[in-house]
């Protein structure tokens, strides 16, 4: 039953925002009473920590998944991109901005966790792209990827990027494009338009 809350919670969270949906709500779609809820967390705070970390680990085994499959390092980061897209649904509600409003705490925890996973990550595909000659040798891997990762949370800025104006996978697009022709040889431009081409 835990499961089922998480999953039908995260949808709905996903779907509506962190802030508009209630606990009653949760409990009507999954049909059951709101005690039934409340036997597994404590309120909605615990309920919405347990989600955004159920969904983390969920992202991050897709990444890794990805990751195992030895591509090249482009096309690793554009199907990456597609992993976190297909669970974040596109992210209509802009969660990320409510869950940073209204639930700071754990904003503060998942975002210092994604940091640290994106780190290991990005500095991994930056050491692959530059061995076999796709980014250029005089990159500073440290410095990339710690721009990389402010980027990537800045597009969740809904201030800076209204959904209105940007879908997140537009925004997505555009960022990866922007971060790889900052670092990629002649031989890596060529292969980011040939990836570009078949979005």
């Amino acid at each position: 039953m835990r499961d089922k809350i998480l999953e039908k919670s995260n949808e709905l969270f996903l779907n509506l925002g962190f802030k508009s949906v209630t606990m009653d709500e949760i409990a009507s779609a999954l049909g059951v009473s709101k005690k039934t809820i409340y036997k597994y967390f404590k309120n909605k705070t615990e309920l919405i920590n347990a989600v955004t970390h159920h969904m983390f680990n969920v992202i991050c085994s897709g990444i890794n998944g990805i990751c195992e499959l030895n591509l090249n390092p482009i096309e690793e980061l554009f199907s990456i991109k597609r992993v976190v897209l297909n669970n974040l649904k596109d992210e209509k509600s802009s969660p990320i901005y409510q869950l940073q409003k209204y639930y700071p705490k754990i904003y503060a925890s998942l975002k210092q966790k994604q940091f640290h996973v994106m780190q290991d990550c990005v500095i991994a595909n930056l050491k692959k792209g530059i061995e076999i000659g796709l980014y250029r040798e005089s990159i500073n891997l440290e410095f990339v990827s710690r721009i990389y990762f402010n980027g990537i949370i800045g597009l969740k800025d809904k201030d800076l990027f209204p959904l209105t104006d940007y879908s997140m996978n537009t925004l997505m697009n555009y960022f990866l494009e922007y971060h790889l022709r900052g670092i990629c040889t002649i031989k890596g431009i060529h292969q980011l338009e040939n990836q570009l081409k078949q979005k």
